[in-house]
């Protein structure tokens, strides 16, 4: 089964399909040991927890790449995977885009309306392109695809300039271009989520990220408004940050880590995720291989 498959069958398995962010690939592992079936992997992300920079298109294809290939090397959940505007003015550029995301072993990408020079989709000040640019972004996404079960999402950020109902007709048009998901960003009430998941005839994904324009909606909220994908892109990324400015202001102002040792993993959790001891049992096997030979 491809990774494009995985993701579907997912989606088929649960809903809404619960899309959890992870940062890096060892955080792949944890998620994929207390039960998701699917991973995200955040543009925001990507720019900030690897090149210590903001969402504002600064990023590069080979960036994501980076990172999607470190989580799809060692945890085989289905990725999903931020692909901003696709990473250059034309259709090859895009083409090119999921090419190389189905080649590192991404299951799905989502794609969006804005201009080159993008902004967080929870910022104001956004601008988009066309709707007939969107489509030719979503057409050469489209037929650039090897597996045909790749999912190419199509994001609008259409509701903060242009309302609801134009949101939804982009939305529309994008699934008639061959869009496979909608990604509708910052919505504001629960049942905008409803319009799309009414009109547009594809599962509709929910972007519940903290402290943005969307209110964190309950598994049982968005499903009784059709969402079929909840994402949740930086919620282990934030705590995180916030766990080790803790641990560094403590170091630093008591000189011992005594007081935050509490609020951290121990060797023997972070060896049980890597499953650290059959690594080390087999290097033993093959040096004891090379002692007796």
């Amino acid at each position: 089964m491809t990774p494009g498959a995985k993701f579907r069958a997912a989606l088929a398995q649960e809903k809404p399909l619960q899309v959890i962010g992870a940062i890096c690939a060892y955080h792949a592992l944890l998620a994929r040991r207390v039960g998701f079936r699917a991973l995200y992997l955040s543009g925001g992300g990507v720019a900030a927890g690897s090149l210590g920079m903001p969402d504002l298109g600064i990023s590069t294809l080979e960036d994501v790449l980076t990172d999607a290939r470190r989580i799809t090397d060692v945890c085989d959940l289905p990725l999903l995977v931020d692909v901003d505007t696709g990473f250059g003015a034309s259709a090859f550029n895009v083409a090119r885009t999921t090419r190389s995301l189905i080649k590192c072993g991404a299951a799905a990408m989502h794609i969006e309306d804005q201009v080159g020079a993008k902004r967080c989709g929870h910022r104001p000040g956004k601008e988009l392109v066309s709707t007939a640019e969107m489509c030719d972004r979503i057409k050469a996404a489209v037929d650039a695809r090897s597996d045909p079960d790749f999912v190419v999402m199509a994001r609008t950020d259409a509701l903060a300039s242009e309302g609801l109902e134009r949101a939804v007709e982009r939305a529309r048009a994008y699934v008639a271009a061959g869009a496979d998901m909608i990604f509708p960003e910052a919505m504001t009430r629960l049942e905008m989520y409803r319009s799309f998941a009414g009109a547009v005839g594809a599962p509709v994904l929910a972007n519940i990220t903290e402290f943005g324009q969307t209110p964190l909606y309950t598994l049982e909220e968005l499903r009784s408004a059709e969402v079929s994908i909840a994402l949740y892109p930086l919620s282990a990324f934030r705590a995180m940050n916030r766990a080790a400015l803790a641990v560094y202001d403590a170091v630093r102002k008591s000189g011992t880590q005594k007081d935050v040792v509490a609020l951290m993993q121990t060797r023997d959790e972070l060896y049980d995720f890597l499953n650290y001891h059959a690594y080390e049992q087999k290097l033993d096997a093959l040096f004891s291989k090379e002692k007796s030979s």
